[in-house]
């Protein structure tokens, strides 16, 4: 599996930005999806998830109510909504695959697969 992001950039305060993560190769084992983001000079922190197939989605505190996690089965592709963003939500943003269950989304490394990252920066 090949997952590749991209869309970050740079807004301002209270903007919007939309991560797009491709995703390519033998998906039909993949169990779940999501981003995480790791910030400078931080640890790498989960931000979202959700069954492949669907579900309901599942969100680090930080996120809640601002970013929606979304995934276009036809095209493979997913997404990461972001909204009202603040100046901490300034990261690397990476999107990642799991074989592992709802209990275990927020544990990176239960990921297998990872994209490569995109830049979100965001100026107060």
């Amino acid at each position: 599996v090949q997952l590749q992001a991209y869309g970050g950039g740079l807004a301002q305060a209270g903007g919007s930005l939309r991560l797009t993560c491709s995703a390519s190769g033998r998906t039909g084992n993949i169990y779940a999806y999501g981003w995480f983001r790791q910030a400078p000079g931080k640890e790498r922190e989960f931000v979202a998830a959700n069954n492949w197939r669907g579900g309901i989605p599942l969100y680090a505190d930080s996120v809640k109510g601002r970013f929606t996690i979304s995934k276009d089965n036809a095209k493979n592709t997913l997404y990461l909504q972001m909204n009202i963003l603040k100046p901490e939500d300034t990261a690397v943003y990476y999107c990642a695959a799991t074989n592992g269950v709802r209990s275990t989304w927020r544990i990176q490394s239960q990921y297998s697969y990872w994209g490569q990252g995109t830049l979100v920066t965001v100026s107060s």
